[in-house]
């Protein structure tokens, strides 16, 4: 199998593809119910409920893609969010929609999911919207995932599976041999690794290839906003630790008003 990791850092092709294909809410419902034989609207339901959380929620959406859950998040909602991704292409292409939208609040980060560059316990809500299948270790990347939520914090996504049906299986082995798609996972492998993670109240659902799961961490939830590591080891350069501290220091300064 092609270096997974490595075609989706530095692809442009498949990246903007995807990108513009999600964006288009008609042409993903079109192609969600031909290929995956599922009802995309669903989904971007789903990237909705994003607008409900309170501010200062701490959220980590990763992969971001080119911002697809942007469209659930209101301008002035202030969340602590941070949109991240081994693309650095979907990283401007975020960017951008983060500008179009009138959202300013965002933090970006070029990160791998299988070690994400932030101290343990700092995030509310980590969101991972069709990436799990592209990971080249779906349950690595959950466990990771699982490690940076705070107690209570929640889990959720969406993913491509397996045994959903021949003519969805046979596109999932095709994506796989042009080193699009990981592994992958069934159902039960997913509902197994988010275990595994020791997350709990698991659900999952399916519709078509394309499943639905939520799970959280053991013990209470938290409403202050997380803080990353400030180490430049964990976040990558100093860029990103100057952008982390400003948005943090500007919070404070309404805070105190």
């Amino acid at each position: 199998m092609p270096d997974i990791r490595e075609r989706w850092r530095t692809s442009f092709i498949e990246a903007t593809t995807y990108d513009w294909a999600v964006e288009h809410e008609h042409i993903a419902g079109l192609l969600g119910r031909l290929i995956w034989g599922t009802d995309t609207s669903a989904f971007y339901r789903d990237i909705a409920r994003l607008s409900e959380l309170p501010p200062g929620t701490s959220v980590l959406d990763i992969p971001c893609g080119g911002g697809v859950a942007f469209r659930g998040l209101r301008p002035e909602q202030e969340l602590h969010y941070v949109a991240a991704d081994l693309s650095p292409v979907m990283l401007r292409r975020a960017r951008a929609e983060a500008d179009r939208r009138g959202i300013h609040w965002i933090q970006f980060v070029e990160a791998d999911v299988e070690a994400l560059p932030f101290e343990e316990r700092s995030f509310d809500l980590v969101v991972t919207y069709t990436g799990l299948h592209c990971f080249p270790d779906p349950p690595a990347a959950i466990a990771e995932m699982a490690r940076v939520l705070r107690p209570g914090g929640e889990l959720r996504g969406t993913s491509v599976i397996k045994r959903a049906g021949l003519r969805q299986d046979t596109f999932v082995r095709l994506m796989q041999l042009g080193g699009v798609f990981g592994p992958g996972q069934t159902l039960a492998g997913l509902e197994a690794s988010l275990a595994d993670a020791g997350l709990v109240k698991v659900r999952t659902s399916r519709i078509g290839a394309l499943a639905y799961f939520s799970a959280r961490r053991r013990g209470g939830s938290t409403a202050a906003t997380a803080t990353p590591s400030r180490g430049r080891d964990r976040l990558g350069s100093d860029t990103q630790l100057a952008a982390h501290d400003t948005m943090r220091r500007a919070r404070d300064g309404r805070r105190d008003v």
